[in-house]
C-alpha cells in the first residue's frame, strides 16, 4: 500500500506518519547489479497544510544490499535522509494528483532516495580490489611514467641490433 495522506485529516490538524513501507511499493528499479533494495523503508514524517500546498518533512532510512565494485564483497549501505522535506503544491502547473481526497507521497520519497544511492559502492574506502591470482595479494596500480617490470614487446625490440 502506498504512503497516502488524506487532505480531510489535514484540514483539522497536522498528520504524523511513522512506520515501514515495503520496498515493492517504492518500485525502485536500480538497473544496477551492485545495488539491491530488499529491506523496507523506515519513515517518520510530519505533514502539514500550507496555503496552497502541503509540506512533508521528517526522516527516511533504507538499508541497501550492495556489492563492492572493487572486490565484489557483500556490504550493507544505509541511505539516511535525516532532514527530508518536500513541498507539494495543490494548485498550478506542478500540482500533485489528488485521488479520493488523498495524495500519494511515494513518488517523492522514491525520487529523493534514488538520488542518495551510492554511485560505486565500496566495502572500504581503501579497498584494493580483487586479490592477485599469482601471489594472493592485491594488485598495485601502476604509476604513470614507470615502465612495467619484466619482458615487454618494446624491450625485445630494443635488443635488436639494426
Amino acid at each position: 500500500m502506498p504512503l497516502l495522506v488524506n487532505l480531510r485529516h489535514l484540514e483539522a490538524h497536522n498528520v504524523h506518519l511513522e512506520g515501514e513501507l515495503p520496498v515493492e511499493e517504492l518500485d525502485l528499479d536500480t538497473h544496477d547489479e551492485a545495488i539491491q533494495a530488499k529491506e523496507p523503508l523506515q519513515y517518520d514524517l510530519e505533514v502539514q497544510m500550507l496555503e496552497e500546498g502541503l509540506l512533508a518533512q521528517g526522516q527516511l532510512e533504507l538499508t541497501l544490499d550492495c556489492e563492492c565494485v572493487r572486490c565484489l564483497k557483500s556490504v550493507k549501505h544505509t541511505v539516511k535522509l535525516k532532514h527530508w522535506a518536500a513541498h507539494l503544491p495543490l494548485q498550478g502547473e506542478e500540482s500533485v494528483a489528488v485521488v479520493n481526497d488523498c495524495i500519494d507521497l511515494t513518488p517523492y520519497l522514491r525520487e529523493d532516495i534514488l538520488l542518495e544511492f551510492p554511485r560505486h559502492p565500496l566495502c572500504d574506502a581503501e579497498c584494493r580490489g580483487l586479490p592477485n591470482s599469482i601471489n594472493g595479494k592485491a594488485t598495485k596500480p601502476e604509476k604513470a611514467g614507470q615502465p612495467k617490470t619484466g619482458s615487454t614487446a618494446w624491450s625485445e625490440l630494443n635488443k635488436l641490433k639494426l
